[in-house]
């Protein structure tokens, strides 16, 4: 991935929508390519533009912010102040990514579009493993950063980042498994995890043939 990703604001209060704007253009590989306050207005950007992803409210004048999601042809996150279980049910269903429930802090917009950016980057390509596909999904749950696992996941995590460390160079996934001692599908979904987390980043190998491969290294 090498273009900015495109991001069209939809919302019609334009202090909020300026507000997410300016959380999107500070984000490295973002860019805000338009601010609509209605659904008509969202429509046009979308025909004119290229949209990567639409931040969208729920309620705007002129109709509902899920029936766009479901209309428009990029990725979607919902931002809207409905917070009955059939609305979010509903923007699900739409196809909606993330449904977040405003008010909200600007950090925990960030941390989702960061979580975006990352499952961007992992699905990046004509084919996909189904590593990578699990790698895109978990990354794009967003779970909180610094939630305690049953499994142990933080010893894991310390370790990955004492192999890194070690290594002073960047590896691939089955690299750090043979180091930490777990298998390469563990060891992909903690890396994962901590790429979203902003511990580590993520870059792929282009080869002369192949699938690119995935390498990390301490962010």
């Amino acid at each position: 991935m090498t273009d900015d990703l495109r991001v069209l604001v939809v919302d019609d209060d334009f202090r909020v929508a300026a507000m997410h704007a300016k959380i999107v253009d500070t984000m490295p590989g973002l860019q805000t390519v338009g601010s609509a306050r209605t659904v008509s207005e969202a429509r046009a950007i979308a025909a004119r533009e290229k949209v990567d992803l639409a931040l969208v409210d729920v309620y705007l004048p002129d109709g509902s912010g899920i029936d766009l999601v479901r209309e428009l042809r990029c990725d979607c996150f919902i931002l809207g102040a409905a917070d009955d279980a059939a609305s979010v049910r509903a923007g699900f269903a739409a196809g909606a990514l993330q449904y977040l429930i405003k008010p909200f802090p600007a950090t925990e917009l960030a941390r989702r579009i960061g979580g975006y950016t990352a499952y961007r980057r992992i699905l990046d390509g004509f084919e996909v493993t189904q590593d990578q596909v699990d790698a895109a999904a978990s990354v794009l749950r967003s779970e909180r950063p610094g939630a305690k696992r049953e499994d142990g996941g933080s010893v894991t995590e310390r370790r990955i980042v004492d192999a890194l460390r070690s290594a002073d160079r960047p590896l691939l996934a089955d690299e750090i498994a043979e180091q930490v001692g777990v298998s390469p599908a563990t060891a992909r979904r903690y890396l994962a995890d901590q790429v979203r987390a902003g511990t580590l980043t993520m870059a792929l190998q282009y080869g002369s043939t192949g699938r690119p491969r995935q390498r990390y290294a301490l962010a």
